[in-house]
């Protein structure tokens, strides 16, 4: 049995590794709903668009439901926590994603241009809200959420759904849109052609700039804008069993930057963020679509790697109460879960990657206008 301390960092990096999983693969399937209306300029166009994605966007939105599961069953605290706290951000997201199956579904059903441009706005709204609310509630953690817990550990939000919407956590927000917007578009350049490719090359460009800009702003904004990070000042047993209460947190300026201080090789990860990001939309610009998309893929994990580094080894932390953080070492599960999490996840992730990697190739290659036209039954 791999021992308690082990296993809490392991699962700190799983869920991370889900993250990015989830911003790649489902994020590039709302960059492409994003992009949507604005690649595709008639009906055509825009099946073309959605057919590139239709085949997959359900398998990959298991990222998503996988992610969720892995928070509760690691970090039941940090779930039960900010799913108080992020209550009606959370429902945002749900209603937004609500859009997705059925616009897929439901689009083609009817030839009505009507019809099909509401549901094609919703699919639009199912790619650009979910990854907006994401960045805004990154944006909210790294200044604290206004929390604490009783005695019996029942947690308590002080806090409301404006609170959310400040301006460091909107332009948080901006970063997370551009990033799965580029992602979206080095994918959706990489499966059409002709116009449709020229229309996502440009969104790309335009994206992953965005990104570059707004996630440097974000950088130099906790670097010399006053927010104040969190560190740990009392001694940590990273063996003991789960008790926010049990330590000491204090807040300065700098903190979130210590663990750069500390380890500089972490500085990779900002600089993949952005040096990914510019070599996306520099390959998408010279059509080599496939290099383009890993350079993306690249960027988002640098971007979520860096607040990752950054926080370590916070996970939720409070504004109101800091003793009350909930951190890697205080807010996981038991040793017997997490264990027999771990193991399944060595069995069970490696069928998963296996059997994505053969639904792509077995449908890669171009979608393209004659295609749809040739096919006009098909379920998108």
């Amino acid at each position: 049995m791999i021992d308690y301390p082990t296993l809490k960092i392991i699962w700190w990096l799983l869920v991370g590794v889900l993250l990015v999983g989830f911003a790649i693969m489902d994020g590039h399937d709302m960059g492409v709903g994003t992009l949507l209306p604005f690649v595709g300029r008639g009906d055509d166009e825009r099946r073309v668009v959605i057919n590139t994605v239709g085949p997959h966007w359900d398998g990959n939105q298991v990222w998503f439901i996988t992610g969720g599961g892995a928070i509760f069953a690691a970090w039941p605290l940090v779930y039960a926590t900010a799913f108080s706290g992020f209550y009606w951000a959370m429902l945002a997201v749900l209603w937004a994603l609500f859009f997705r199956p059925v616009g897929f579904d439901y689009r083609s059903k009817i030839h009505d241009p009507r019809w099909r441009s509401t549901w094609d706005w919703g699919l639009f709204v199912g790619g650009a809200v979910p990854p907006l609310i994401f960045g805004v509630a990154f944006g909210n953690l790294l200044q604290g959420v206004p929390f604490g817990f009783d005695d019996y550990l029942i947690s308590s939000y002080t806090g409301s759904f404006w609170q959310l919407l400040n301006p460091f956590a909107l332009l948080a927000g901006v970063v997370s849109s551009a990033m799965i917007t580029m992602q979206g578009g080095t994918y959706l350049a990489h499966r059409t052609e002709g116009a449709i490719q020229q229309r996502a090359v440009r969104g790309t460009v335009g994206a992953a700039l965005l990104m570059v800009v707004s996630f440097a702003g974000a950088g130099l904004w906790l670097k010399f804008g006053g927010i104040e990070g969190f560190v740990i000042t009392s001694t940590i047993d990273p063996a003991a069993l789960p008790d926010p209460l049990s330590k000491t947190v204090a807040r300065h300026a700098g903190a979130w930057w210590m663990n750069y201080d500390r380890q500089p090789l972490l500085w990779l990860l900002p600089a993949l963020g952005v040096a990914g990001a510019l070599a996306a939309a520099a390959l998408a610009v010279a059509r080599r679509t496939l290099g383009a998309f890993v350079a993306s893929s690249l960027a988002v994990l640098g971007v979520i790697g860096t607040a990752g580094g950054a926080m370590f080894p916070f996970v939720m932390p409070s504004s109101t109460h800091p003793n009350a953080s909930l951190t890697v070492w205080d807010s996981v599960s038991s040793h017997l879960t997490l264990g027999l999490m771990f193991w399944a996840t060595v069995l069970f992730m490696p069928l998963i990657v296996f059997y994505t990697s053969w639904a792509y190739r077995v449908m890669r290659g171009k979608v393209t206008v004659a295609h749809i036209r040739a096919n006009e039954h098909t379920a998108y």
